[in-house]
């Protein structure tokens, strides 16, 4: 696992130890920044952040600050040591919390919001619910969601729906 691009490009990555995540591809990471563009000077949220890898790409990118949401000690440890390796301590913040918790009393608003939440395990509306209740995307934000083919957005969310690509059994689906 590495960095594809920017100012961190080739630098190799720590995954999070044992198989308890699913890490986010090179491959596909590639798809999410071809949909995002230019992500320079965006505040970045990684709901579920695992390693951080997308936070961390990023930040390479150019994005201007990310907070990194995962209640897991393994993911949280990894992620210090992926930041710490880039030499990024300042550009983002780790909140170790349930994603519901930090999303109820979060008063930021985001320009992109990711969550890869675990699979089949019925968070990803819960999540995309509390998300729009909280109003913690920007009017001209993007919510990216990486899910399985069995746990997509609800129809209730498809107006808000641009666009839905699939990569073998992951799925995107991007809303604004």
């Amino acid at each position: 696992m590495r960095i594809i691009a920017g100012k961190y490009k080739k630098s190799n990555l720590f995954p999070v130890p044992g198989n308890t995540t699913r890490p986010t591809t090179d491959y596909l990471r590639e798809v999410i920044f071809s949909i995002l563009g230019n992500v320079e000077d965006q505040d970045f949220l990684d709901l579920y952040a695992g390693s951080g890898s997308v936070g961390l790409e990023a930040l390479s990118r150019g994005a201007g600050f990310v907070d990194f949401v995962d209640f897991s000690q393994n993911s949280i440890k990894t992620m210090i040591r992926n930041i710490e390796k880039l030499k990024c301590t300042e550009a983002c913040r780790i909140h170790r919390k349930k994603v519901s918790a930090y999303l109820k009393v979060c008063e930021k608003k985001f320009d992109v919001i990711f969550l890869d939440p675990p699979y089949e395990k019925d968070l990803v509306n819960k999540t995309l619910e509390l998300i729009f209740e909280f109003s913690l995307l920007k009017p001209e934000g993007m919510i990216i969601v990486e899910h399985s083919r069995l746990e997509k957005p609800d129809v209730k969310w498809q107006e808000r729906v641009s666009s839905e690509r699939s990569a073998g059994k992951t799925f995107l689906t991007i809303l604004r």
